[in-house]
């Protein structure tokens, strides 16, 4: 069960006092949890990230469901400023000859450590699929051999690239209809690009975040409260971020922590889709409330009873199919006007 809030912040839902935050967790979610614990796996904080890299490309499908055939997929290398060209996946529901498509630029979450066009493949082929756009994923560089900001700056080139280049425009993409979208450290490279894109004077017509990144230090209340046992926990965070942007001064940039752009006016709307059970939930809403503040458009969903990943999980969590539906409707309503 998931509700939205399309005019007012609610306070995020705590667990009674004499209830634990276990409590809240849906049957299926309890399981999955369960399943994990049972299967005794290292922990990826427990490994290089090279290795950590293999285990999650590993099991990122296992309880994700297939990707649908497509009319088009399409392998790409997309340049970058200091001339890398980056592996990306166009995903389309139609072939080019066909018309011009509007188009969602992806990154995948991991924390800028792990993941990859591979592991999100289904997650984009259904968005190209149930939104009728484009979905372009990018294979942006990872941590620790490319550190903040590196990622940051691989994904607004590709979204520049995309919006401006010969090339894009060869590929049957509307580049006046575009969106940037991902999860977790995806979200977070989206809600930077927008603010890039802002500032760049690139018109955007959404930014899809599932549980975003926001802030620059995990010391909200909901970090505390799900640091462990919920599928992200707080080691995780810390090794990812330790990885990317080992240094203070970096988590301090609004580029790591967009919670702390000066300000947000005038940036493309946004959907958000949050896990109520997730270390990122509270900073998610703070993003949120700091968008309406400024006068953007939210659309707030949040997820009852899952946890971080869940997007990725729709074998196990009917929420996720739920949640994959609900940003489907968001890019269609913003891209198709």
């Amino acid at each position: 069960m998931h509700f939205s809030l399309r005019s007012d912040l609610m306070q995020h839902a705590r667990a009674p006092q004499d209830r634990s935050p276990e409590d809240l967790l849906t049957p299926a979610m309890r399981q999955v949890i369960h399943n994990m614990a049972r299967a005794r796996q290292p922990a990826l904080h427990d490994l290089p990230p090279a290795e950590a890299r293999l285990a999650y490309a590993k099991g990122s499908g296992v309880l994700d469901v297939p990707g649908p055939a497509l009319a088009r997929v399409e392998d790409l290398r997309i340049p970058t400023r200091d001339g890398t060209l980056l592996p990306a996946s166009l995903y389309a529901p139609r072939l080019a000859e066909e018309g011009r498509l509007p188009a969602l630029l992806y990154f995948h979450g991991g924390g800028f450590t792990i993941g990859s066009i591979a592991s999100h493949a289904s997650l984009c082929r259904r968005l190209a699929e149930q939104a009728g756009c484009a979905v372009l994923s990018l294979d942006y560089r990872l941590a620790p051999e490319h550190r903040f900001p590196t990622a940051v700056h691989d994904a607004w080139d590709a979204l520049y690239w995309l919006a401006g280049s010969a090339e894009a425009q060869a590929l049957g993409v509307d580049t006046a209809r575009l969106a940037v979208g991902g999860d977790s450290a995806g979200g977070t490279l989206a809600a930077v690009c927008a603010i890039l894109a802002r500032d760049a004077g690139l018109p955007l017509a959404l930014q899809l975040l599932f549980y975003p990144g926001t802030t620059a230090h995990q010391d909200t209340p909901s970090h505390q409260t799900y640091a462990e046992g919920f599928v992200l926990g707080a080691a995780s965070i810390h090794y990812f971020f330790d990885h990317y942007a080992p240094r203070r001064e970096d988590r301090e940039d609004w580029r790591f922590a967009p919670l702390l752009a000066p300000d947000v006016d005038g940036v493309a709307p946004a959907w958000m889709g949050l896990a109520e059970c997730d270390p990122l939930v509270d900073e998610g809403l703070l993003y949120a409330d700091k968008l309406r503040a400024a006068g953007v458009m939210v659309d707030l969903d949040i997820y009852r009873g899952v946890t971080h990943e869940f997007i990725k999980m729709g074998r196990a969590i009917p929420e996720a199919l739920q949640a994959q539906a609900d940003a489907a409707r968001a890019l269609r309503q913003a891209l198709f006007v």
